[in-house]
C-alpha cells in the first residue's frame, strides 16, 4: 500500500548535455511503496531522470533528495536503489544462481546481518532461493543465461536488483524486448511483485496502455518537464492539456471557444459542459474520447454525419466520421457497427466533454510546491 511518507524529492532538477537542455526545473516527489510511471515519447527526459536517481548522471542544477538527505553527489553503489535496464546486462559467464547472488558476494557477512563465512553463505542462498520463488523461476539455479529465453532472462534481471532488498528498484523499459503476450503477463506479474514486497518501483515506459495498466501514480513528460502527475484514471479522464489528451489513449482533438461557464462552442455547436473559470469567449481545446461519442439517429443527433471508414478492433468497431457542419472528421469507439456511407447522428453528454486552456505541448502544467497536480 502507497504511504504518505516521501521517500524521494526532486527539486528544480535541470539537466543539460552541451547545449541541449534535455530537463527543465523538475519538481517531483515519490511515496514509499509507490508505483510512479514517467511516461513519455522518446527524447522527452524520462531516461535522464531515471539515471539521475539512481546515480548514474548528475544534474546540471537543482537537488535530489532522500528521506530528507542530499542524494545529489552519493555515487549509484551507496544508494539504497538498484536498477533493471532493458538490455538485462546478465553475466554470461554465470549460471543463474551466480547471477543473482553476484552482490551479495560482494558483501561482508556483517552487511548481510551475519557473523561468519558459513552463515553468510547460509544467507545468501536463502536470498536467492526467495528470489528465484518470487519471479517463477525455481529450478533454474545451474541454467546458463544463454540458455535462457527473453522473458526468463528479464526474471533474473530483477530477481538480482531485489536480491539486494533495495529501498527502490528502478526499472528502464524492461519489458521493451519482450513479445506483445509475455509483455502483458510480464506487467501484471511486475505489478503483484511490488505489492508484495511493499518497495517503490520508479518505472520509465513510452507506452501509455502499459503505464495504465501498472502504475499507482503516472508523471508524463515532454519537452524535459513534467506536464501532468496524477493517477491513471485521473490523467486519462481530466487530461490537463492536449499533449496529454493525445498520448495518452486516444482522443478528438478540437479547437473550440467557452462561451461562459459550463458552456463551449465546437464544430460550429453550442455544447453544456461541466467546466467552469475559463472567462467569457475564451479559446479553448476540446477534448473528447472516442468511447464516449454516443452514435444515435441523424434526426435526434447534436451533431451528424456519414461514416467514412470502419476497422473492427476486437472489442469494438472503429468509425470514422466526416460531420456535416464543418467536415471535421470525427473517431468513434462503438459496440455497433454501421457501414460506410451511413448518415449518423452524434451525441455527447456534459460530463465526457473536457475543456482546456490553449497551450503548446512543450509548455509544463503547473503543479503544487509538494510536486504533484492542485486538486
Amino acid at each position: 500500500m502507497v504511504q504518505d511518507t516521501r521517500l524521494i524529492e526532486l527539486k528544480g532538477v535541470c539537466k543539460n548535455f552541451g547545449d541541449t537542455q534535455v530537463l527543465r526545473d523538475v519538481d517531483l516527489y515519490i511515496r514509499k511503496c509507490e508505483f510512479i510511471t514517467l511516461l513519455g515519447p522518446s527524447g522527452c527526459g524520462k531516461t535522464t531522470l531515471l539515471r539521475i536517481i539512481g546515480g548514474f548522471e548528475m544534474p546540471s542544477s537543482g537537488e535530489v533528495l532522500f528521506e530528507g538527505s542530499d542524494l545529489t553527489v552519493i555515487p549509484p553503489y551507496k544508494r539504497r536503489i538498484n536498477t533493471v535496464f532493458q538490455k538485462y546486462a546478465l553475466f554470461n559467464h554465470l549460471n543463474v544462481y551466480d547471477n543473482i547472488a553476484f552482490g551479495l558476494n560482494l558483501k561482508t557477512p556483517e552487511q548481510l546481518g551475519v557473523k561468519t563465512k558459513a552463515e553468510k553463505k547460509k544467507e545468501i542462498e536463502r536470498r536467492v532461493k526467495r528470489m528465484l520463488r518470487l519471479v517463477k523461476m525455481d529450478g533454474y539455479e545451474k541454467r546458463s543465461t544463454d540458455a535462457l529465453s527473453g522473458g526468463q532472462q528479464q526474471r533474473i534481471a530483477i530477481a538480482r536488483a531485489l536480491v539486494n532488498e533495495p529501498e527502490v528498484l528502478l526499472l528502464d523499459e524492461p519489458l521493451g524486448a519482450l513479445d506483445l503476450k509475455l509483455r502483458k503477463e510480464m506487467q501484471l506479474e511486475l505489478k503483484a511483485m511490488q505489492q508484495q514486497l511493499g518497495i517503490t518501483f520508479i518505472y520509465v515506459t513510452h507506452d501509455q496502455e502499459e503505464a495504465l495498466t501498472m502504475s499507482d501514480t503516472i508523471a508524463v513528460m515532454n519537452g524535459g518537464r513534467i506536464q501532468q502527475i496524477g493517477d491513471p484514471k485521473r490523467i486519462y479522464d481530466e487530461p490537463k492539456n492536449a499533449f496529454v489528451a493525445d498520448f495518452i489513449g486516444e482522443s478528438n482533438i478540437l479547437s473550440g471557444t467557452m462561451l461562459q461557464d459550463e458552456l463551449v462552442e465546437f464544430s460550429g455547436t453550442e455544447f453544456q459542459c461541466v467546466d467552469e473559470g475559463f472567462g467569457t469567449n475564451a479559446p479553448v481545446d476540446v477534448v473528447i474520447r472516442p468511447e464516449d461519442i454516443m452514435i444515435v439517429g441523424e434526426d435526434v443527433g447534436m451533431l451528424t454525419g456519414t461514416v467514412q471508414s470502419v476497422i473492427f478492433k476486437g472489442v469494438h468497431y472503429e468509425m470514422m466520421i466526416k460531420g456535416e457542419s464543418d467536415g471535421t472528421l470525427w473517431k468513434v469507439h462503438s459496440t455497433t457497427m454501421q457501414p460506410v456511407g451511413t448518415r449518423v447522428g452524434m451525441t455527447i453528454v456534459p460530463y465526457n466533454i473536457h475543456i482546456m486552456r490553449k497551450a503548446t505541448t512543450a509548455d509544463a502544467v503547473p503543479v503544487s510546491d509538494s510536486g504533484k497536480e492542485e486538486a
